[in-house]
């Protein structure tokens, strides 16, 4: 029945588009037609550049204008309206969040700063730690299935890709926020353009009381962070040059995440990102790119009260660079070159022995054991790229040496072609290889047995799809088959109290999965400038996943995926300069998790229960500054994402922008 329903979508949306097809347009140049826009976007979707509208795959990009609009404070929150991105937070303003896409979880995505991996190979659960406030960024990217060949081996089942402004002009802006349970948040950037040298500075800060209690009755979701972010340009003649430095500093109390016995749990995490990369220009343009991540973790399973439980301290150092090159000839673009990256971590309980105990900055405690592995690859690619057709194929060779298999050959093969002015048909198959975090290896504390014998991940994908663009319109539909084998996950015997959550790999995981999108600008259909209802859009995603499991068994992460997801919004200009967006959400999650009272197991579980969320913002946009009034929540719903651990009801923000050129 459910796949009744997705193919009666399918076929509704392209009648809708056919119909539509015969109106009338307005070509007025004075109205913005977002859809042709973002179709000129050059995209990362492929190792050569090309547009959205020429790309083969289909990539989802938010750009500046939608992350103005939307009533977000953080990249975790505008995610959460990607129809193909599930979002569980674990607290709000993007403190606490797991990313995934496609059913997957949060380890399996690649996650990109500039097109430069700042993927955490200790744990998915810290990967959204990213050093830049959202008014810098000019658009983030979605790529969505295996992309080995584009990304590297950690994008199983996708990946982020966050693009950050870069200015023509010097100028300084400004901003500042309050709201609901004492939440504050301020920043300042500037930017300083002279000739041929660009360099910007962005600092921003963030507070909250939190929205729930611990049993003893004190904050347990209350958080604060600090963000720095530097980034500069050179433009050469015959090269140009961009570099990056960025810090993120957070301190969050955890509640019940990590163990639903203890609801006092406390997190520290700091993350620096450096990197630099040039591109030459000619015949051959040579690609270089040199990065080195640095994080630091320390986990508390009681606040503040080490001699009751031991914290956990963890210390990441990962050092990358990519030699790339590409090349244009009469017989398109080819694309080729490798990758080292280096991965270390040394830990107080990830790992192996160390030769000799170091001791933590700050503290009494000890790292003893860690772990240290290199990941070598090599990619090649060619790109056919003509007025109605575009073939991409090309393939990533990869070697790991934290485990046993020698080079492994991921391939993929995209084709679209464009069959009229407005429709475009597409086909994809994609392949990729994940490597198991250290968490996933070693974590073997809290009621966790992990096992440091894990297989790596493999996923294979087939997905055809096609899209439909005409002036004001703007309509997408696809549908995809994920085959992926030895996937990761963690646990639990529900026939046992207090069952340890144990890290395993599933035999053998197959999703089919459908999604539909459609974006309608009615002033540009009906010819109308300045239409009060400058747009909405419509969005939907359906996953059904089949696995052998094993009866009276609870999964953590894989076992657990949107079924369901739907997604629509609306920009609404009310009068002047004052305008309204309105973005409501439906989730439907597969999935059951043991229920826990006082701390104690109750030897129960609940599913997870769909839920409806609505978030609205209402905002006045002048040339030189705004000023807003946004709500998530505006229905109070009380809700669950992850076991254990409630989320907020209705949460108020009100703030102003100031921007000076």
């Amino acid at each position: 029945m459910k796949n009744k329903v997705s193919v009666l979508g399918v076929l509704l949306l392209f009648a809708f588009c056919s119909l539509t097809s015969a109106q009338s347009f307005s070509t007025d140049p004075a109205q913005r037609d977002t859809v042709y826009v973002l179709e000129s976007v050059s995209v990362t979707g492929s190792r050569v550049p090309l547009t959205l509208r020429q790309s083969a795959r289909m990539v989802t990009v938010l750009d500046s204008l939608a992350i103005a609009a939307l009533p977000a404070t953080s990249v975790n929150d505008l995610l959460k309206y990607a129809v193909g991105v599930d979002v569980r937070q674990r607290g709000m303003m993007g403190m606490q969040t797991d990313i995934s896409i496609r059913g997957g979880t949060f380890d399996q995505i690649a996650v990109l700063l500039n097109g430069i991996s700042i993927t955490d190979p200790q744990t998915g659960h810290n990967a959204a730690d990213f050093p830049v406030d959202i008014s810098e960024i000019e658009r983030i990217e979605v790529l969505e299935g295996p992309a080995a060949r584009v990304y590297g081996t950690a994008s199983l089942l996708g990946a982020v890709n966050i693009v950050t402004k870069t200015h023509s002009r010097s100028g300084l802006s400004a901003h500042v926020e309050g709201g609901s349970h004492g939440s504050f948040s301020a920043g300042l950037s500037g930017n300083l353009h002279t000739g041929t040298f660009d360099n910007q500075i962005s600092a921003s800060w963030s507070r909250s009381d939190g929205y729930t209690q611990s049993r003893a009755g004190t904050n347990n979701t209350d958080f604060s962070a600090a963000r720095l972010f530097y980034q500069g340009g050179w433009n050469g003649r015959s090269m140009q040059l961009r570099w990056h430095s960025g810090l993120s500093v957070k301190d969050f109390g955890s509640n019940t995440f990590y163990s639903p016995r203890f609801d006092d749990q406390f997190e520290h995490t700091l993350k620096t990102f450096t990197a630099i990369q040039a591109e030459t220009f000619g015949w051959l343009h040579f690609k270089p790119a040199l990065y080195w991540n640095h994080g630091e973790d320390r986990f508390e399973l009681f606040r503040g009260q080490a001699d009751k439980y031991p914290f956990n301290y963890h210390r990441t150092n990962v050092f990358g660079v990519n030699l790339g090159a590409w090349f244009e000839t009469a017989l398109g673009r080819t694309a080729f070159g490798g990758e080292f990256r280096n991965e270390d971590i040394i830990s107080t309980n990830l790992g192996e022995p160390l030769p000799a105990p170091r001791p933590v900055p700050g503290s009494d405690a000890q790292y003893r054991v860690g772990l240290n592995r290199s990941d070598i690859s090599f990619y090649l690619e060619h790109n056919v790229i003509l007025p109605r057709f575009t073939f991409s194929a090309g393939l990533t060779a990869a070697k790991n040496t934290g485990n046993t298999e020698g080079f492994r050959i991921f391939p993929g093969v995209d084709a679209s072609v464009r069959i009229s002015d407005a429709w475009k048909l597409y086909a994809s198959y994609n392949s990729s290889l994940r490597m198991p975090t250290f968490t996933e290896l070693y974590y073997s504390v809290g009621g966790h047995q992990a096992d440091k014998n894990l297989k790596a991940e493999k996923m294979q994908a087939v997905e055809v799809g096609g899209k439909y663009i005409r002036a004001g319109i703007r309509a997408v539909a696809s549908v995809y088959y994920h085959h992926g084998t030895d996937l990761i996950d963690w646990i639990q015997d529900l026939s046992v109290l207090d069952a340890p959550w144990t890290s395993v790999n599933h035999a053998v995981v197959d999703a089919v999965g459908e999604e539909l999108t459609l974006r309608v600008e009615p002033g540009l259909l009906m010819g109308l400038e300045r239409f009060p209802l400058q747009q909405i859009s419509l969005s939907y995603a359906h996953i059904d996943q089949y696995k052998a499991t094993v009866p009276g068994y609870a999964s953590y992460y894989a076992l657990e995926y949107l079924r369901n997801k739907f997604v629509a919004q609306t920009d609404i200009r009310l009068w002047r300069n004052l305008n309204l967006n309105l973005s409501a959400r439906w989730h439907d999650r597969c999935g059951s998790y043991r229920l826990y009272e006082d701390g104690a197991d109750t030897g129960r579980t609940a599913e997870y229960a769909p839920y409806a969320i609505l978030d609205a913002k209402l905002s006045w946009d002048a040339p030189r500054y705004t000023l807003y009034l946004s709500a998530e929540n505006l229905t109070n719903t009380r809700y669950i994402d992850h076991g254990n651990v409630p989320q907020p009801g209705i949460w108020v923000r009100a703030g102003v922008r100031l921007r000076l050129e």
